[in-house]
């Protein structure tokens, strides 16, 4: 298809990825991948996919009838069968276990949390149309979830970051020589992150026309399609304006004309490779902090919420649909502007 975007492009890999995953499948369970089809996202429907096909093989494994079968051809009625001590034993098998091809596989806390709403989801899908009378899982606990704290920028660790962007000190030679080819634009692109708050699918998927300096902003194309602007401050403006000056003299590869950030090959630029460049960048400034493209986003949230005390106005930047996402993530912070409110109000003045 001609003048696709980014995003339907996106979208089309997804559809091929599930259905290649599908394959893999029991047949039965495409009517529930179709049920929740107006309700999730394709990359969380693909995850779905992954964990079913990792619990499936579970089943298979400690079930002498299926072991010479593929998952595939295992049947709908052992969802009847299972009892929650068997979802436990399931969960109790994720911490660590090896596939058929021997490699090893260890799950956290929140990585088997997310497996077993996985299977939530999925009984819960069957028992409400009543194809299934019982639902085990619902009798299994979450595991407990202990939260981490906020992993961000100092302002003083920002400045250092975006001085070494721009002048390439404290790179080794190798990375200096990438670094002259391309600190214009890793320069717009760190900026951008750092003065927006986008997520990095955001950010690689922002074409030329996205960009409007008549008012300081981008359009983006949030998680679910929805499309949203978002408005940059001077400093953002003029690191744009730079690349573009830049970006004008490059002749993309057909089919990315109309990409924002282009790599080295002149096509548009990966979610990795701008996961690799953050980190480089991130390394010279500080090795105990795993700065990643999120981290950079939540440097910003973190900044916006400390200079505005709007949480609803963060949330909404940010792009989260629920105020609770918004308030979970920034609760440490929260909790710090309630304790400062401890000495604002006086009872009686001292003498």
């Amino acid at each position: 298809m001609e003048n696709e975007t980014y995003h339907q492009k996106k979208a089309k890999e997804n559809i091929i990825k599930l259905r290649e995953l599908l394959t893999q499948l029991p047949p039965w369970l495409k009517d529930f991948f179709r049920g929740i089809e107006q309700s999730t996202e394709p990359r969380t429907r693909i995850a779905y996919a992954i964990d079913l096909q990792t619990f499936l093989e579970f089943l298979q494994s400690q079930n002498p009838s299926f072991q010479d079968k593929p998952i595939k051809e295992i049947p709908r009625d052992i969802l009847t069968l299972l009892k929650s001590t068997d979802i436990e034993e399931y969960l109790e098998h994720l911490k660590y276990y090896k596939n058929a091809d021997g490699k090893e596989f260890i799950n956290n806390d929140r990585a088997i949390k997310r497996k077993l709403s996985t299977l939530r989801t999925m009984y819960s899908y069957y028992h409400k149309n009543k194809i299934i009378d019982e639902n085990p899982v619902l009798q299994v606990n979450m595991p407990k979830i202990h939260e981490k704290a906020i992993v961000r920028l100092e302002t003083n660790e920002v400045a250092e970051l975006l001085d070494v962007v721009e002048t390439g000190s404290k790179l080794t030679d190798t990375q200096k020589v990438f670094h002259e080819k391309n600190k214009v634009r890793d320069l717009a692109l760190m900026t951008l992150l750092l003065g927006t708050g986008i997520r990095v699918s955001e950010c690689v998927g922002l074409d030329l026309t996205d960009v409007d300096f008549d008012n300081d902003r981008i359009k983006v194309v949030r998680k679910g399609g929805s499309e949203s602007y978002v408005y940059f401050g001077e400093e953002v403006r003029e690191a744009l304006l730079s690349y573009m000056d830049e970006r004008d003299q490059i002749i993309a590869v057909d089919g990315h004309e109309n990409a924002l950030f282009l790599s080295s090959r002149r096509s548009r630029i990966s979610v990795r490779n701008v996961e690799v460049l953050v980190k480089k960048y991130a390394q010279t400034v500080t090795t105990l902090k795993k700065i990643t493209p999120h981290k950079l986003r939540s440097t910003y949230g973190t900044s916006l919420y400390q200079e505005t005390g709007d949480i609803y106005l963060v949330a909404d930047v940010l792009g989260h649909r629920d105020v609770n996402t918004t308030k979970k993530h920034y609760a440490a912070i929260e909790d710090e502007r309630r304790r400062s409110a401890r000495d604002k109000v006086k009872l009686r003045e001292k003498l």
